[in-house]
């Protein structure tokens, strides 16, 4: 079974992709703005780490922060960065879209669906399945896919195989075989990053880039080899 097993790593840099894709990552989540939890890269940075790595890269298909309604012109953005993505090189696009009552917007979702705000998780999952999606990503509907892990569980036993359920979300070396044992997921979403202080030596603290939730400007956060080495190796004796 631990050969079957595959991690995703979700990055928003080249050196982030190089170092998932060393560190054992079988797929990677490319992204930008993950403290909004992801939104669409620009196609240089998609361009540049294709000529890095070698793994499949997907790309994330959000226009913009909040929720998953969206309207005509988000949609408009969504569909030609869709157009685009896969026009220069994505293997694959990771979206999600719901309507205002929380259910699947089955016309926009391609692959991948924002699940864990989906009004009624067993519904959505069967909507996804008769739609031929591939996969689900979710922290069980929960802050992190510990605290879902009954949820994570009960769609995995719903799925039976049909589409691979995918946990995602506060994901550690701590908590990984706990996640991975009580779920029977063969699949794995997470950053693995650690924090590295910026190369500036000049450095105004006076101003900041943003809003008050903004990281620093020089501090940055990229995926860490060591971590996921670590994690690979962990979910392999695992399973």
């Amino acid at each position: 079974m631990a050969d079957s097993f595959l991690m995703e790593v979700c990055v928003d840099s080249v050196e982030s992709a190089v170092n998932a894709e060393r560190g054992g990552a079988g797929r990677l989540e490319l992204c930008t703005s993950l403290l909004e939890g992801g939104l669409t890269p620009s196609l240089g940075l998609l361009q540049v780490v294709k000529r890095y790595v070698k793994i499949p890269v997907y790309v994330m298909i959000r226009p913009r922060g909040g929720d998953f309604l969206y309207s005509d012109q988000d949609v408009e953005v969504m569909r030609r960065d869709v157009e685009l993505m896969k026009s220069h090189g994505a293997d694959g696009l990771v979206l999600g879209a719901l309507t205002e009552d929380g259910r699947v917007d089955a016309e926009l979702c391609m692959e991948l669906l924002a699940f864990d705000v989906a009004h009624d998780p067993a519904v959505a999952l069967e909507t996804l399945v008769s739609l031929g999606f591939e996969r689900v990503l979710t922290s069980g509907c929960d802050s992190s896919a510990l605290e879902g892990l009954p949820v994570i569980k009960r769609i995995i036993d719903q799925a039976k195989g049909r589409i691979i359920i995918m946990p995602g979300g506060g994901i550690t070396e701590r908590n990984l075989q706990r996640i991975l044992e009580g779920s029977g997921a063969q699949e794995l979403h997470c950053s693995a990053r650690s924090s590295r202080d910026s190369a500036m030596k000049f450095r105004n603290t006076c101003v900041t880039m943003g809003a008050a939730f903004s990281a620093p400007e020089y501090g940055l956060k990229v995926a860490d080899v060591s971590k996921v080495r670590t994690l690979n190796a962990i979910a392999r004796n695992t399973l």
